[in-house]
């Protein structure tokens, strides 16, 4: 806006004609996103688009946004998957007592939103574990077996006439 409204003219008028004239300047025509169609058009409204896009955006998750609590209980949810993807024992355990030291020290700190949350059994823990890899174990593809010819190389046609000439 490079000019004040004049006295007398409504606002309404004042900022048509602004925008008029940038229009038939050109202002408008070099934006991004000119001549496609607006994003989210046509959908429901929803109060929080505002934190869905940031999020989206900068590829972050809302997990920061939950209470302590909630965020321990997913993790005890999820520990079954989590623990999934350990190598050995030891980790499986390291994990499982640093979870539990989380849930006491969430229990001398209570929140407005406590939710219950129980220790986690390190024992029972490490045997889903050892099930789990043992399954995964068994699932797995055999090595198909090796023909006794498979270390010779395969002579080609070619060869063989060769060869077949040769004698």
């Amino acid at each position: 806006m490079t000019e004040r409204k004049p006295p007398g003219m409504r606002f309404e008028s004042w900022i048509d004609r602004q925008i008029r004239e940038a229009a038939e300047r050109g202002d408008f025509d070099d934006l991004p996103g000119a001549g496609k169609p607006l994003p989210d058009r046509g959908s429901a409204y929803e109060e929080d688009w505002w934190l869905r896009s940031f999020l989206s955006r900068h590829e972050a998750s809302a997990d920061g946004m939950l209470p302590p609590a909630v965020l321990i209980r997913r993790q005890v949810d999820e520990l079954r998957e989590t623990v999934r993807g350990l190598s050995d024992a030891a980790r499986v355990r390291e994990f499982v007592e640093a979870l539990n030291t989380s849930i006491r020290a969430s229990w001398r700190a209570p929140d407005d939103g406590r939710l219950p949350v129980k220790l986690v059994d390190v024992e029972k823990v490490l045997a889903q574990w050892h099930e789990d890899r043992a399954a995964a174990r068994e699932e797995r593809p055999k090595t198909p077996e090796v023909p006794a010819h498979a270390g010779k190389p395969k002579r080609r046609w070619w060869q063989k006439r060769l060869s077949q000439t040769a004698e």
